[in-house]
């Protein structure tokens, strides 16, 4: 089998919930042998977390996949004095504290570095390590209500929503990873590692690609526009008789085979609806005429017709059918990993895939502990 490519590279990671795991669990999944430090009483929060299976969290077994768990009080000489040889033999250290916690538990990079000049630190935290919000709770939905995307989410003149998964979250955790290994690939030429700084807050801000481009050219304020799109027609989501699916029929082919497939050729030579631009501005009389039909007929009838047509088209799946799509089962996106006491447990495998070093998959979360014994006798002299 190929060596995958962050084989050799260890990682401390001193991580709850989210961010810290999940930007870990992205270079275990490349390879790091990836150490995840927990309190001796509870570890991390994620393993009291619903639903369970045989008393192990099926969230953590799955956010936690490819690392060995060792129990550390920090707050402990001994548990300092084993964290420092760890890091005498690390690559890179995650973790997602509040900012100043490490620095409190004289555990923080310029202590660390000292100890080991080439250690690159991810610190991931609510709003950054510094500035005015530093020290503020920072939680996903907070990011995302201040980043903005609550701003845009959801339908106009309802109540405000947040993105269905902890978007802020997930996107700093792969910032931090893709930092990481960036910083690992700085070092070769330096010989020195780095402090690296990602937030939630600034995750999420930086998603306003479409948002930014308008507000910075006219000074307008994006809105919450459902599923459509910001600045082209029709992009969003279409009723049919028995659901919702999703088109894209935005360029002037794809336009114009969207309204023969549906029986619409005076809206194609309608001049309100002659450019993407001209159909989003006139959405709301664009989307009673392409309803009046598609109303009519199954969602499977309009994507079948519509993907013979070359209209990009898609059905809105729920998460039964999701785990269970024909694409995704062939493309064994769901494989097993083993469990110490569960046995096989289903993994969402990594969408990295790499032709000569593939991601790997080779253990589910860890037990509390579990490799604490067989990581001090690597420590040993």
């Amino acid at each position: 089998m190929s060596t995958p490519p962050l084989a050799g590279i260890r990682v401390i990671e001193v991580g709850n919930f989210m961010a810290g795991p999940f930007c870990a669990m992205q270079l275990a999944d490349l390879g790091a042998d990836v150490v995840k430090i927990e309190n001796p009483d509870g570890g991390d929060h994620v393993r009291s977390t619903g639903p369970f299976i045989d008393g192990e969290s099926s969230n953590f077994v799955r956010l936690n996949r490819n690392k060995r768990s060792m129990t550390l009080d920090l707050k402990d000489p001994q548990g300092k004095q084993r964290f420092e040889r760890l890091i005498r033999q690390a690559d890179v250290v995650v973790e997602n504290l509040r900012p100043g916690t490490m620095r409190e538990l004289e555990l923080d990079y310029p202590r660390l570095r000292v100890i080991n000049p080439r250690l690159i630190y991810v610190a991931a935290s609510g709003w950054g390590q510094d500035g005015p919000y530093a020290q503020l709770a920072g939680l996903d939905i907070m990011a995302q209500a201040m980043s903005g995307l609550m701003s845009i989410t959801g339908e106009e003149g309802r109540p405000p929503v947040k993105a269905g998964v902890p978007v802020c979250d997930l996107v700093c955790a792969l910032y931090g990873a893709l930092a990481a290994v960036s910083a690992i690939h700085a070092r070769e030429r330096t010989g020195h590692g780095q402090f690296i700084d990602v937030s939630l807050y600034e995750a999420g801000v930086s998603l306003a690609v479409w948002e930014a481009g308008r507000y910075f050219a006219t000074g307008e304020i994006p809105k919450p526009l459902g599923s459509a799109h910001q600045s082209t027609a029709p992009y969003q989501a279409i009723r049919s008789s028995d659901g919702y699916f999703t088109i894209g029929a935005t360029t002037p082919k794809t336009w114009t085979a969207f309204c023969e497939a549906l029986g619409l050729e005076a809206a194609a030579e309608d001049p309100r609806f002659a450019t993407g631009a001209l159909r989003q501005a006139n959405i709301a009389e664009l989307l009673p005429l392409i309803e009046g039909v598609t109303r009519a007929q199954p969602m499977a009838h309009w994507i079948a017709r519509l993907q013979e047509a070359g209209v990009p088209c898609a059905a809105i799946q729920t998460y039964d059918r999701v785990f269970n799509d024909p694409h995704l089962l062939a493309r064994n996106f769901f494989p097993d990993a083993p469990h110490a006491t569960l046995g096989p447990v289903r993994q969402i495998a990594s969408p990295m895939r790499l032709s000569e070093t593939p991601c790997r998959m080779q253990r589910a979360g860890p037990l509390l502990g579990e490799h604490t014994a067989a990581i001090l006798r690597e420590l040993e002299p």
